[in-house]
């Protein structure tokens, strides 16, 4: 199955929903499954919004069957933090396993370097053990703990600051 790794385009914007929707069924996510509510016409306005934001981009991953993920990268806007930006990312469950994750974020690497980002930042939920593993695999470190940062199935529970310097 062929894999393209590329810049996101307007016209992903459904496919895109879709995507989140299920990934959103993890578990693992900012939002609960089924809370999503954007229309197509509120995503087209957000890839727009990220594509004209400095030291902003977002990648979506491609095979043959359609959008399998996406990384996020939300840079500093001023100046004392424009060197660094936060992650969001996202995989498909029929493909994990497969190192997508992994070119995900060696594009990001690579994005990062060419626009004068040192400081790569994401926050995991503590329990997404595969997560935190992968992204020290990739050379993220825990920084810090966010104790009862999000509230799953009525119980708090804690994420993890991680950080990478490109």
């Amino acid at each position: 199955m062929t894999m393209v790794i590329r810049p996101i385009e307007i016209g992903d914007a459904e496919e895109l929903l879709e995507l989140n929707r299920r990934i959103d069924e993890s578990g693992f996510m900012l939002h609960e499954p089924g809370e999503r509510k954007r229309t197509v016409e509120q995503q087209k306005e957000v890839i727009e919004r990220i594509e004209s934001t400095e030291r902003s981009t977002f990648f979506v991953a491609e095979s043959d069957r359609g959008l399998a993920g996406f990384i996020a990268v939300f840079g500093g806007k001023v100046k004392r933090n424009k060197h660094s930006a936060y992650l969001a990312m996202g995989i498909h469950d029929a493909f994990y396993g497969q190192g997508l994750a992994t070119r995900l974020i060696m594009r990001v690497f690579d994005w990062a370097e060419a626009n004068g980002i040192s400081r790569l930042e994401l926050t995991v939920i503590k329990d997404n053990v595969k997560a935190i593993k992968l992204y020290q695999k990739m050379g993220f470190q825990i920084e810090g703990e966010k104790v009862h940062s999000l509230m799953i199935d009525g119980q708090p529970a804690n994420e993890y600051y991680m950080y990478r310097l490109v």
